[in-house]
């Protein structure tokens, strides 16, 4: 059976205000390049995705176009698109792209992988598991089984619950899923978003929508201890232990 077409979104339009300083985190240095060059990278070199939407901030648009897009050669990014205020406004502008078919190459029944920017370390051995995980269950995330116990805390700071620390994980990105299931999924999040705000249900994934909106199982993928977030400074500083240890 020939492979499905294969589509990233890219999340790369966040202030970074963790970070502290006057640069967005997805442009600082890693490695003597910007941090959203790493990802975009693993997206060129892969086997698996055949192309790339890029969202970032709208002030930021011509900068990436320029010193990012042309001037390292990334050819698989197929639009940059402007991100909106929260997460999941991001995840539905480069959605209606594919859904419009607003791009070289339509993707209408293939994969969609949605991928912070800010994780540099993302690999072709990911994107293969992930991609052999859509493709049985129509809906998955990479992730990690915690290290730590977790502690549940009420509202004076105290511990309520200690899970079962086996039952956890630690969600990451790429979150993968069949193209029209994602679509519709979003759209009806777009239609709901302040129904759930009432209900003080609060989207912090892709997943979570697939869940709660399309009630569809998501399955668990391993990703990697080292496919870290860049939130912080010193978040920053072991991106840069793993890159300085190849």
């Amino acid at each position: 059976m020939d492979k499905k077409r294969c589509t990233a979104i890219l999340l790369a339009a966040g202030s970074g205000r963790r970070m502290g300083g006057d640069v967005a985190k997805q442009y600082m240095q890693l490695g003597g390049r910007p941090l959203i060059c790493h990802a975009l990278q693993a997206v060129e070199a892969s086997a698996v995705v055949d192309d790339c939407i890029l969202v970032t901030g709208a002030a930021d648009v011509s900068y990436v176009k320029t010193e990012i897009v042309e001037y390292y050669g990334f050819h698989k990014v197929d639009r940059i698109v402007t991100g909106g205020r929260e997460r999941y406004d991001s995840v539905y502008n480069a959605l209606q792209v594919i859904k419009q078919q607003d791009m070289r190459i339509p993707n209408e029944d293939g994969f969609i992988f949605i991928h912070d920017g800010a994780r540099p370390f993302l690999t072709e051995e990911i994107l293969t598991r992930t991609l052999q995980a859509v493709s049985e269950d129509h809906a998955c995330v990479a992730g990690m089984p915690v290290k730590d116990t977790i502690k549940i805390v009420d509202g004076k700071g105290y511990a309520s619950q200690t899970p079962d620390r086996n039952s956890l994980w630690q969600v990451q990105t790429p979150q993968v899923f069949d193209t029209p299931l994602i679509i519709e999924a979003y759209e009806r999040l777009m239609q709901k978003k302040e129904e759930l705000a009432a209900r003080e249900i609060r989207i912090t994934d892709d997943a979570m929508v697939v869940e709660t909106l399309m009630k569809h199982p998501v399955r668990l993928v391993v990703g990697s201890y080292e496919n870290i977030k860049i939130t912080t400074p010193e978040d920053l500083a072991v991106a840069e232990a793993f890159l300085s240890r190849g």
